[in-house]
Formats: structure tokens, C-alpha cells, sequence
């Protein structure tokens, strides 16, 4: 993967070629040594050395901004004109040459809406189209000026900010919309055993998927992850609905022919999806998912449904609801309207690979906090 660095507003590429070498023995584990807390693997002189990045740096968040700002202005200018409100009446539904809702085409799935609700909106699901159009522009603000002292891939070179997409404005102060209070439900014991276990410490099992490119980040569910990656391509036929993410371009087929599930011991990271139209919604139920799939400490029990309506010409709203109850107290769900992408409309190649140099990195730093931490331990302990 190549790693791009923001320099006085030009922008350096670094291609590195790790070989499997490096990889294996950056992967070789030591079983017998101790576990310290996800806690010990942060460095904390973190803020001190943000500080003295940001002294060192030739720019400013602020300098940074107005290197973008027309074209900034020319996107909130646009963006505010649209607000997702889901009181408004939904236009009719657009149909295959078969008769099935048409929901084909490239579709992403951003949000700046937080996913859970903020303690100050707690008793408040909904902005006025004021608020909303205040938060959206504080948010793309926010975006578009990046802080000089935060290490990252230069999204903006390519498009990919979220300040560069179809994202508009919502009236929902979170994407969680049950349980009413917009919050994620409290984790059973089990799910908070669960959960602790699946925290990223220094040993490479104990990191996600996605880290380690092997599944994408979009789920399922498909919940909003960081920037501009959520695009999405659905194909449609009579019996199959086919959605590939642009993520690890994963692809998830949803049978339409009333077909049973696989059988339990048939597991994926994906899970098994059925999906069927209830008028002009497709529901799509989703089980079988493998033990060793990390999502927020869900079980391999999880019951997925969700549903996809298209509400007009450039929206697809996109629902979830999670049933979990060794993971949490009650079921929950999710609401994201996906923009269309603008024409002509296409997946980004996924440019990242399990040979990928910087889980080395990630790893080799985590390990010297976990030699730290255990080092301490020693000097505590006589």
C-alpha cells in the first residue's frame, strides 16, 4: 500500500515492498508472554508529541483550509441545498425491465451523523433543518481542515474526503434509531467478556480484518467508517441482488428464490444472506457468521436484518437491525441514506494486501509498549 504524507500542500508517495520474510517473522508469536491491557500499548506522551508536530509543521489547520476553501465553499453551497428528512413523502419507485424495485447502481454509504446520539441531543432524535445544515457545515468544516500534526493517507488527493462526496445534511442527531435514546444497547456479560477479548493489543491475531486486509470494514451491517470509502456496487437480476464494497471488495450475494440458509456448520465472515421484497423495500436476513469475525463484540449468533428502499432518483436508504442477545440487553438499529456517487459512478481499486507494511509497523510499536509495560511489572513486583 503506498503511504502519502502531506507535505506544504504537495503531497509525497513511498511505495515499500515488504517480502514474506519480513512478514512471517514479524507475525511469529511468543505464546507464553503476558497480555498487558490495550490500555499499556498507548503511548502516553501521545498529546506532547501531537504538540511538537504541530510546532514543527509549515502549516496550519487554518492555512490548511484556505488552501481548499473555494472549493470547500462550492461543495457546502451544494450539499446544503438537500437535507435527509425521513418525514418527507418518498417519490415512487423507479422498476426493473422484470418488475423488482430498481435499486442497481453505485451508491455510498457516509455519514458526519455520529452513530450514537451525543449526551447533550440524548432526549432530541431529530435537529430543526437549521441544526442540521450548522452541524453538517461545522463537520465538513472540520474535514476539510485537516490537523498538520495527524498522520494519515491523503485522502483529499484522490477525492475521498467525505467533504468531496454526494454526503448531505441529516435532521437525525444519530444513526441509531432503536433504542429511542440513539444509543448503542449495554453489552451482556458475555458481550463484555467478549469485547475485552477482541480489543487490538500486540500480537497479530488479536487485530481486526480490516487491519490486517483480509475482510473490508463495511460489515456487514454496513455502518459508516472513516472518510470517503464506503462505495458500494449493487447488481440486480430476477434472482439474485449481488452488492460488492469497495472495501477489500467484498462481495455478498442475496438469494431471492425462498432457498433455506446453509446449514449451521457453513460459516463466513460475510455471513449467509436470503433476501426477499416486502413492496418496494428489500429485506435481507443474514446468519451463519464464522466465530472469529470481530464486530463490536458480537457473537457468531448474530441476526442481521436489512433493508433497502429506494426513496428517489439519487437516495438509498439503508436500514439494520442487529439481534444479538448473548452480545446485548436488546435488539437495535441503524438508519444511513446512501447518496447516488456521482457519474460516471465506479469502485476505487482496494489497495491494500495481507503483505501490507504497515500492520508491521502498527505491530512493531505495540510490542515495544507491551516490553515497557511488562517491564515495569518486573520492577513493581520486587
Amino acid at each position: 500500500m503506498s503511504q502519502i504524507i502531506l507535505l506544504s500542500g504537495k503531497t509525497l508517495k513511498i511505495r515499500v515492498i515488504v517480502s514474506s520474510a519480513i512478514v512471517l517473522a514479524v507475525t511469529t508469536l511468543a505464546e507464553s508472554q503476558t497480555t498487558p491491557p490495550p490500555s499499556a500499548l498507548i503511548n502516553q506522551r501521545s498529546q506532547e508529541t501531537l504538540e511538537a508536530a504541530r510546532a514543527a509543521s509549515p502549516h496550519t489547520s487554518d492555512s490548511t483550509y484556505a488552501y481548499f476553501q473555494e472549493e470547500a465553499e462550492a461543495f457546502l453551497e451544494s450539499a446544503t441545498e438537500i437535507i435527509w428528512d425521513p418525514s418527507t413523502p418518498r417519490s415512487p419507485t423507479s422498476k426493473t425491465s422484470w418488475g423488482d424495485p430498481d435499486i442497481a447502481g453505485y451508491w455510498l454509504n457516509v455519514a458526519y451523523t455520529p452513530l450514537e446520539r451525543s449526551e447533550e441531543n440524548i432526549n432530541k432524535p431529530f435537529y430543526t433543518r437549521e441544526e442540521a445544515i450548522s452541524a453538517f457545515v461545522h463537520r465538513a468544516t472540520q474535514d476539510a481542515s485537516v490537523d498538520p500534526a495527524t498522520v494519515h493517507y491523503d485522502w483529499t488527493e484522490f477525492g475521498m474526503d467525505n467533504w468531496q462526496s454526494p454526503i448531505r445534511p441529516n435532521r437525525r442527531t444519530s444513526l441509531i434509531t432503536n433504542p429511542l435514546n440513539g444509543r448503542v444497547p449495554k453489552l451482556t456479560p458475555e458481550g463484555q467478556t467478549r469485547h475485552e477479548a477482541q480489543a487490538r493489543r500486540h500480537t497479530l491475531e488479536s487485530r481486526g480484518l480490516y487491519e490486517r486486509c483480509i475482510q473490508g470494514n463495511q460489515g456487514p451491517p454496513g455502518i459508516p467508517f472513516v472518510q470517503n470509502i464506503g462505495q458500494s456496487q449493487i447488481i440486480q437480476t430476477p434472482n439474485h441482488v449481488i452488492l460488492i464494497t469497495q472495501a477489500n471488495s467484498d462481495v455478498r450475494i442475496f438469494h431471492l428464490n425462498g432457498s433455506n440458509h446453509a446449514p449451521e456448520t457453513v460459516r463466513s465472515y460475510l455471513g449467509d444472506s436470503r433476501g426477499h421484497w416486502e413492496n418496494n423495500t428489500l429485506v435481507v436476513e443474514t446468519t451463519n457468521f464464522h466465530k472469529n469475525r470481530k464486530w463490536n463484540g458480537s457473537s457468531e449468533g448474530l441476526q442481521l436484518e436489512e433493508r433497502f428502499t429506494r426513496i428517489d432518483d439519487q437516495t438509498l436508504l439503508y436500514e439494520a437491525t442487529l439481534t444479538d442477545p448473548s452480545t446485548w440487553e436488546t435488539p437495535w438499529s441503524i438508519e444511513v441514506p446512501w447518496p447516488m456517487m456521482d457519474s460516471p459512478g465506479w469502485l476505487f481499486e482496494f489497495a491494500c494486501h495481507e503483505q501490507n507494511y504497515g500492520i508491521i509497523n502498527v505491530l512493531r510499536g505495540a510490542r515495544t509498549r507491551a516490553a515497557e509495560y511488562q517491564a515495569a511489572q518486573k520492577i513493581e513486583s520486587r
